[in-house]
């Protein structure tokens, strides 16, 4: 008899993958499930648009996204950061979607992005809420967290909702924690601990705005991954806010040497492209000086050689 499939996951778009987002492609038994299905960039860091790397990466991602839209039975959305969904119908159209109650612990554009979601889904896709969902199917068992905190306990950046895809035949449990960004609250910590993942994908401690958070709050989150570590013994995928610092290599180097944590492209096999950390790099590329030219002999060829240069959108050198 043959041996049934292991479980897949497949990071579609990540910060390691050269956009903000956290999709995910989980295929389990005939299940296939698409998590957080969004994608961005950020609009300026240190005042810089996107580079031209990044647009390509986001357009390639979004490709990614749909394809494997269109294989999902079930889409999964954590909550209504715009790098976590879309707003769009067509990818969800005749498919379950499980989504986070925009009606519960959620506030502001969040809220009037996921009513405007569930609006637009109404008659299109079977629509259930998320928090604390539980269903087992076969040897498939699924189950929502409650809402965690967005980072920090109390902060303004309101909950998600974590996944729990449960292969029991294989005894494989996979975690999707979406934004608890270490996790830095308690809370969150205990919740994956109880899981007891054999894999966990979560965004990493957001570094790159360090100085908004609470003294400390970074090296919480380190220490919370390396208590879920310790207490599970599982895989880690970490990316997300922590690929966002371009000193995220040796930030997070305490997890990185546990040999147990990898970023979403390692998870893959590829070499990462975190271009939003790298963008001041990306675009002194493109805005440095034209290579020398060898004086003319004449002025007719000093005339010839002085060429008219232009700059094209996003400021790239024609």
């Amino acid at each position: 008899m043959d041996r049934p499939a292991l479980m897949k996951v497949l990071p579609l778009a990540a910060e390691s993958l050269g956009v903000r987002s956290m999709a995910t492609y989980v295929e389990v038994a005939d299940l296939g499930i698409l998590i957080d299905p969004g994608a961005t960039l950020a609009p300026t860091r240190w005042g810089l648009p996107p580079a031209e790397p990044e647009w390509e990466a986001l357009r390639r991602a979004n490709d990614r996204i749909s394809a494997y839209a269109a294989r999902a039975a079930l889409i999964f959305v954590s909550h209504y950061h715009d790098d976590h969904f879309r707003s769009d119908p067509v990818s969800y159209a005749g498919r379950t979607v499980l989504a986070k109650d925009p009606r519960r612990m959620i506030a502001g554009a969040q809220a009037r992005r996921g009513l405007a979601l569930w609006k637009a889904l109404d008659g299109q896709a079977t629509l259930e809420s998320a928090d604390g969902w539980r269903r087992r199917g076969g040897a498939v068992e699924l189950a929502v967290s409650p809402p965690l905190p967005h980072g920090v306990d109390g902060t303004a950046l309101g909950h998600v909702v974590g996944l729990l895809v449960s292969d029991v035949v294989q005894r494989e449990r996979f975690v999707f924690a979406s934004d608890v960004q270490g996790p830095l609250s308690a809370v969150a910590a205990a919740w994956l601990i109880q899981q007891r993942p054999t894999l966990l994908y979560l965004s990493g401690p957001p570094s790159y705005v360090e100085r908004d958070l609470p003294a400390g709050a970074v090296q919480r989150g380190v220490d919370n991954l390396l208590r879920v570590l310790e207490a599970t013994g599982c895989r880690v995928i970490m990316d997300h806010h922590a690929l966002r610092d371009p000193n995220y290599a040796e930030r997070f180097e305490p997890l990185w040497s546990t040999g147990r944590v990898v970023t979403a492209a390692a998870h893959l096999g590829v070499d990462a492209t975190p271009f939003e950390a790298q963008r001041r790099t990306l675009w002194s590329d493109v805005r440095k000086p034209p290579a020398p030219v060898r004086r003319p002999a004449t002025i007719e060829g000093a005339i010839m050689t002085r060429a008219k240069r232009t700059f094209a959108r996003r400021g790239t050198v024609q």
